[in-house]
């Protein structure tokens, strides 16, 4: 499988990480809400069935890490998703998220 395409947007209070997948159809997307400058909380994953076990959660999960660490911000994982891949990786993300 191609790598997905993320792609970010984001206004004053949102923000939406969106993946695409060459060859598969859809868009799977991880949405954020901002508390505050340096932290966010990760809302929603969905990944449509045509790219389910492909890894594009996990991508999009880990663009949310990278950015947060970038920024200097902190994730409430709300979202049992990025909540499960959390717990997962637990001391290596103790940096960014806010349990």
């Amino acid at each position: 499988m191609t790598a997905p395409k993320i792609t970010y947007t984001e206004t004053d209070s949102k923000g939406r990480y969106a993946a695409t997948v060459e060859g598969k159809a859809g868009e799977a997307e991880l949405t954020t809400s901002k508390v505050s400058d340096t932290l966010i909380i990760a809302d929603h994953t969905d990944v449509p069935d045509s790219m389910r076990g492909t890894g594009v959660g996990r991508a999009l999960a880990e663009q949310l890490i990278a950015d947060a660490r970038a920024k200097g911000q902190r994730i409430v994982p709300l979202c049992p998703f990025v909540r499960a891949h959390s717990m997962k990786h637990r001391e290596e993300l103790a940096d960014v998220i806010q349990w």
